[in-house]
């Protein structure tokens, strides 16, 4: 992964963490538009899904932490996979999550959300999906 590409996501990630709450809430919503049917595999009710959106922005600001450090990250990738099999995470479910995670950062980020930027992140997260989904199917 090029360098200026671990420093668009990270740098970009840093103007996230001050909407985090917000961020996980439009990432639920338009991954639930994607596919209403992913929407069982996740807890009912709006504090169980605060809490799940409190792990889904750890889990994403821990990996991006991570990138600088890409050998000590993959295993962890590859546990994180290997959980979601449990979740009943199926393959196609990553290109999902992928364009749900990508329109959240539109949709936070505005302007600052620039072609470099998403193809950025369009690189990185695909690389830990592969990742994910390499260890686990």
């Amino acid at each position: 992964m090029e360098a200026k590409t671990v420093t668009l996501v990270q740098e970009s990630f840093e103007k996230v963490k001050p909407i985090a709450p917000q961020a996980a809430e439009i990432f639920y919503s338009k991954l639930f538009e994607l596919d209403p049917q992913l929407k069982p595999l996740f807890p009912s009710g709006e504090e169980a899904m605060k809490s799940q959106g409190n792990k889904l922005m750890t889990m994403l600001a821990a990996a991006v932490a991570g990138l600088s450090n890409i050998e000590a990250l993959i295993p962890v990738l590859e546990g994180l996979g290997k959980r979601h099999v449990e979740y009943k995470v199926e393959p196609s479910h990553y290109n999902t999550v992928g364009a749900a995670l990508l329109g959240t950062l539109e949709a936070g980020l505005g302007d600052d959300f620039t072609p470099e930027v998403k193809t950025a992140w369009a690189d990185v997260y695909g690389t830990m999906a592969d990742v994910m989904i390499k260890a686990s199917y």
